[in-house]
């Protein structure tokens, strides 16, 4: 079988040393032996936060620890580990804020770092910004892991890559963050925010969050990489083996971890309504668009002609991005695009993406809807169609109760019951 393998795409100047002489007066040193004036270190996970006192820092669960270390001096750097984590930080805040807005069409993040382990963790860099809960992150796992046992690095960020369109830096309460998950161990010395990249340095590469939703990617997070590409690989074996057998997939469903459910919490529902009606999943946990490009581009659908494809996907550029509802509803256009192309005789219905959060007037509910209001308009009911089956899950005032969503993302059986049933007028009219 083909495989594919995992590529950055991204560039790093490795033990490059850097100059702050070009607008040095506008450069900010954010730690350099210790932190920026009236700013303090804290590292976190979920449950609490931890202040760094200047030599040592760890979670009462012991899960997350910050230490003084040596590059060049004694406690010149800083070494960050944490394990069994979800999301764990080590984050500069508390101080004056920060006024970045002359600095972010041109400057750079550059840090010196260095990779002691990460073989079951990811790591990125966040800015915040203004409005509220504005976190910009940038990835860094897949460039990260390319370090490990290479010593000392020095990375140059451009400060775009933390920009988006409304974005407001003039007043940054937390200018610097490592946010990590799983595993690892990380040093960093020399933080600085400085006004323009040195000369003759390699940039770091960021992905553009206008076209990251259109550009076909492999998903390429720390909880992810171990599964993700065998998942995919499987899934063609299984179709492969349908046909070989004479079989056939009748109606296919793509989508997240929402569609992939359908192999856990919604077994039993699947085994009720769809276990002889010849259907097909492939539901990946954490894709967005970009990822179920990358699978219909590398053979997801191959060997087989279904009369329907029920296809929901966008939630996790909501959620792991906070995407503009645009930019999620061009990479569905998208998908759309490669569906007809290599399936032309099936038919697609598109869902509405399902609702998150507790109330109507949660953040991520109404970006979803967004997404909603623009994709419904892609249905010529004809080979596309498009259905709203949300308010199923809701009741009359708008709430996501957790009895059906307890996560209030993701449904339990009841949940996949209740989203069988409000399909299965659609399934009688389309499978026909």
């Amino acid at each position: 079988m083909k495989k594919f393998h995992q590529l950055s795409g991204m560039f790093l100047l490795v033990g490059a040393i850097f100059s702050t002489s070009a607008s040095a007066a506008s450069d900010i040193s954010l730690y350099k032996n210790k932190p920026l004036n009236g700013w303090q270190l804290f590292i976190e996970n979920p449950e609490q936060q931890q202040k760094f006192t200047g030599t040592n820092a760890v979670t009462p669960k012991g899960d997350v620890q910050l230490q003084a270390g040596e590059k060049d001096k004694v406690a010149d750097a800083l070494i960050f580990n944490w394990k069994d984590s979800w999301r764990a930080g080590m984050t500069l805040e508390s101080g004056k804020p920060l006024n970045l807005a002359a600095m972010m069409k041109t400057g750079v993040l550059a840090l010196d770092i260095k990779i002691n382990e990460l073989e079951k963790g990811g790591v990125s860099f966040k800015m915040e910004c203004k409005p509220e809960n504005c976190d910009r992150v940038v990835p860094f796992t897949m460039a990260a892991r390319e370090l490990r046992g290479k010593g000392w690095s020095t990375v140059y960020v451009p400060l775009n890559c933390f920009a988006q369109e409304q974005d407001d830096f003039s007043a940054t309460t937390m200018p610097f963050a490592l946010e990590v998950g799983g595993k690892g161990e990380v040093a960093v010395a020399n933080v600085q925010l400085l006004a323009k990249a040195p000369k003759k340095v390699a940039l770091y590469e960021c992905p553009n969050y206008k076209t990251a939703s259109v550009t076909p990617g492999m998903l390429n997070e720390w909880w992810s990489i171990d599964w993700w590409l065998p998942r995919h690989e499987q899934k063609l074996a299984d179709a492969k083996a349908i046909a070989a057998s004479d079989g056939k997939i009748d109606l296919l469903f793509i989508g997240d971890s929402i569609t992939q459910g359908w192999e856990k919490e919604g077994a039993p529902v699947w085994q009720k309504h769809y276990a002889e009606r010849n259907a097909f999943a492939i539901g990946f946990g954490g894709d967005r668009t970009e990822n179920v490009l990358w699978r219909l581009q590398h053979g997801a659908v191959e060997n087989m002609a279904p009369k329907l494809v029920v296809m929901m996907i966008g939630t996790n550029n909501t959620g792991h991005r906070h995407e503009n509802p645009a930019y999620t509803a061009a990479g569905i256009k998208k998908i759309l695009g490669e569906l007809h192309q290599r399936l032309p005789e099936s038919k697609v219905l598109l869902l509405a993406i399902f609702p998150r959060d507790e109330n109507p007037d949660g953040s991520l509910r109404q970006i979803n809807n967004g997404v909603n209001a623009i994709i419904k308009d892609y249905a010529d009911n004809k080979r596309v169609f498009f259905a709203d089956i949300n308010s199923v899950f809701l009741t009359k005032d708008g709430v996501l109760p957790k009895d059906i969503m307890p996560d209030l993302l993701h449904p339990n059986e009841k949940g996949y019951n209740l989203w069988a049933e409000a399909l299965e007028p659609h399934l009688q009219k389309l499978l026909k």
